[in-house]
């Protein structure tokens, strides 16, 4: 089933309520792409789709759209991926997040299955579902509890750090501590050389952080996707913003005194000295 706003464009470009922010011709594709839904030619549908993700990146619907249909032809793989986008950019999605372990349990990924339903709270309607799906594949939704407040070991196996909540970016330091950034929460989580877990930083300046990067001296730099900065963060935890009005600030790189940060939003690389 594809999203409501298959059902109800009418010729009109204002699929949305942020469509005013979409450029025309990744509309006219999306559109285009609805159209040869309709007639079941599902590959050019496809193509279309992604001609609008191309021309704007962060159009949720036509990722949605998208994914719905690779789904429908059964390649499980690609639908998986392109649905984490949608859940990159809209964490609260729990239809998306359903479809995330509904595609991991077609895969045969069970643990994944399990980690992304224990994510679906009781009180959404997607919840029912989600626990059919749990008992029809012979998992536990419910995840080990977590302290974040005091260091605590973190259960490994085969050398792989688990139970990180939607974690993206992720960087060391010259002592050997990982940091590594989760999505949803907004926090830097700080893994010691012992494998301690602890928060390094959560704090109101830290949203939708997705690459992370550290220089020689300790600073962590964070990609603020959604504030649309980069911040600084010494050793010591202290926050300020090092690049401000960037379009969805991505992929971060050091090199030498300077930064340089992929912008998805406007398609662009920028250099920043640090």
């Amino acid at each position: 089933m594809l999203k409501k706003v298959f059902a109800t464009i009418l010729l009109s470009l204002s699929i949305s309520v942020y469509a005013a922010e979409i450029p025309l011709d990744a509309k006219l594709d999306y559109n285009q792409g609805i159209d040869f839904y309709k007639l079941g030619m599902y590959e050019r549908a496809i193509e279309s789709f992604r001609s609008a993700i191309r021309t704007y990146p962060d159009y949720i619907d036509a990722y949605y759209n998208l994914a719905t249909i690779l789904e429908y032809l059964k390649q499980y793989a690609e639908a998986l991926s392109i649905y984490k986008q949608v859940y990159l950019r809209n964490p609260n999605d729990y239809e998306v997040i359903y479809k995330l372990a509904l595609m991991s349990s077609k895969l045969e990924d069970y643990t994944k299955a399990s980690e992304y339903l224990s994510l679906i709270p009781p009180s959404n309607s997607y919840y029912k579902k989600g626990q059919e799906l749990a008992e029809s594949i012979k998992v536990s939704t419910t995840l080990p509890p977590q302290k974040t407040n005091a260091p605590s070991k973190i259960a490994t196996q085969s050398g792989i750090y688990e139970n990180i909540l939607s974690p993206t970016g992720i960087t060391t330091d010259s002592q050997g501590n990982i940091y590594v950034a989760t999505f949803s929460d907004n926090t830097i989580l700080k893994i010691t050389p012992d494998g301690k877990r602890q928060v390094f930083l959560k704090s109101k300046q830290i949203s939708g952080p997705i690459s992370l990067a550290s220089d020689s001296i300790g600073n962590i730099y964070v990609s603020n996707y959604n504030n649309n900065n980069v911040l600084k963060i010494t050793p010591q935890g202290i926050v300020s913003v090092l690049a401000d009005k960037l379009d969805k600030p991505y992929g971060l790189h050091v090199e030498g005194n300077m930064l340089f940060i992929t912008c998805q939003g406007s398609n662009s690389i920028y250099r920043q000295k640090i």
